[in-house]
């Protein structure tokens, strides 16, 4: 599996002009820098049962973990595994995240600060400060700066917009309305526009699923009443800064006070967006401005299809060994093929690749978000090294495979019916079985906290996290000594 290549895919602009860019329009929160290095190291845990080769690196660190993380969690695109990863290592480490109330920052409205527990504005040093902020939202830069400091790292994922809809079809079957009247999936995307209306309820998760989760304004034509998703919920969207954004990590710090109206953009630089066939959208200036500040706000995001090597990635940049990323995939549906590379035809149907092609078109902003976030990781990977890239995944491989083996009950995910053990039953949504695990019996104690952590669904993990840093309150006992005393 390879990179996504100009013979292989549309071109989705011309060279970069921020120039033009600015020219476009816009409105949402805006952006900066983080920067990060190799570093390998081995962490205490389990003793796994078959050895492997340590890790490339110096054997002293060449720079600091980076700990303060900003992980936006976008739907249906093995999300949910990285924050599994997350919770294991802030928990590991006494770190503190900015949870929600419940499960979700008010999704599906921008993102507020005043949605996570335990934050006070007013709260000036004697607050202690966030550390991660990882759970569902739809991104808001500028409240987000509220509550992270600006030198955060911000990332998240993507995913090939046809897998997504797959995977979302099934799983928000019950939730979209637009899902909800059509047959099938390949019914729906033969004529979407017969089942969608947008601003219906759930009707976001239809289309576009992955723009919608980064925040970013639709183009003029869908902000209308009868075409952009929820146009009465969010009045007050942010605002929009760009700056020069290069090849690799942001090199700026994000601030909050940088923000500002963009002049409005030209009247006639989007009509391609509305066509049946707006595959080609090199001439776009509004996605290309979309991207680019997308580019200037995160420092790294990863492709669902190519997940191990995201992980590798994501460590270096982070700072952070193999360890730390190596963990299980969490809210996966029974027959799904995340991880799969959903980017070659090869191997489909020609229904398949009908399929294929429709959902491409449909979610046409999320394959342009697709496009350029698999053509920057790439970047990345040749940056790094190839041959490096691959010994480090398959090292990666061998340890969550020996890692399988030591913690679970038939080393793999299992049917929920299997587990008995409401700490490891994954929450069940849609018309697809969610995967979990059950652990082996017989292991110390030491190991069983390992695979606890490692085995854990999010939302009882969520649950965790939130008792160990909101404990709640002990009632003092009742004094009846007197009411008892003769």
């Amino acid at each position: 599996m390879g990179p996504l290549s100009p013979t292989r895919t549309m071109r989705l602009w011309g060279p970069r002009s921020l120039g033009v860019a600015l020219g476009v329009f816009m409105t949402i929160g805006f952006a900066l820098q983080l920067w990060g290095g190799p570093f390998q190291r081995r962490l205490p845990g389990l003793q796994l049962r078959q050895p492997w080769v340590p890790s490339p690196g110096p054997a002293v660190p060449s720079c600091p973990p980076r700990q303060r993380l900003v992980f936006l969690k976008t739907h249906k695109s093995g999300s949910s595994s990285v924050l599994s990863l997350l919770h294991r290592y802030g928990d590991q480490r006494g770190l503190r995240f900015a949870l929600p109330a419940r499960y979700q920052f008010g999704y599906p409205r921008l993102f507020q600060a005043s949605w996570v527990k335990g934050y006070h504005p007013q709260g000036g040093d004697t607050q202690p400060p966030f550390h991660i902020l990882c759970h569902h939202m739809r991104f808001n830069l500028k409240e987000v700066l509220q509550v992270m400091p600006s030198d955060s790292f911000f990332f998240s994922i993507v995913r090939d917009p046809a897998a997504l809809a797959r995977s979302a079809f099934s799983y928000y079957k019950s939730t979209s309305s637009a899902f909800r009247k059509a047959p099938s999936l390949a019914a729906f995307l033969a004529n979407p526009r017969a089942f969608y209306r947008p601003g219906a309820r759930g009707d976001h998760y239809a289309r576009n699923l992955l723009w919608f989760d980064f925040g970013l304004p639709f183009p003029p034509e869908m902000r209308t009443k009868r075409g952009y998703p929820h146009p009465l919920r969010d009045p007050n969207p942010p605002e929009l800064h760009v700056l020069p954004s290069g090849t690799g990590s942001r090199a700026h710090t994000l601030d909050p006070n940088t923000l500002f109206h963009p002049a409005p953009f030209a009247a006639d630089g989007h009509s391609q967006l509305s066509h049946s066939a707006a595959l080609d959208l090199g001439s776009s200036s509004f996605i290309q401005w979309s991207l680019a500040w997308l580019d200037s706000v995160f420092d790294l995001v990863l492709v669902a299809e190519y997940f191990d090597e995201s992980l590798v990635l994501l460590a270096d940049a982070l700072c952070w060994g193999l360890d730390d990323v190596v963990g299980f995939m969490h809210n996966a549906q029974a027959g799904s093929e995340q991880g799969r590379s959903a980017v070659s035809n090869g191997g489909l149907t020609a229904e398949d690749r009908q399929l294929t092609a429709q959902a491409r078109v449909w979610n046409n902003l999320d394959w342009a978000l697709y496009v350029h976030f698999n053509s920057s990781l790439w970047a990345r990977i040749k940056q790094y090294g190839q041959s490096r890239l691959e010994s480090a995944v398959a090292e990666l491989r061998a340890r969550r495979e020996a890692l399988a083996k030591h913690c679970l009950l038939g080393g793999e995910a299992l049917d929920p019916k299997y587990i008995t053990d409401h700490r490891f039953r994954p929450f069940q949504f849609g018309s697809g079985k969610v995967l979990g695990y059950a652990l082996r019996s017989g292991l110390s104690l030491q190991d069983q906290e390992e695979c606890e952590r490692l085995a854990t669904p999010e939302l009882q993990y969520k649950d965790k996290l939130d008792a160990k840093q909101f404990p709640p309150k002990v009632s003092l006992p009742l004094k009846t000594s007197k009411l008892l005393s003769p």
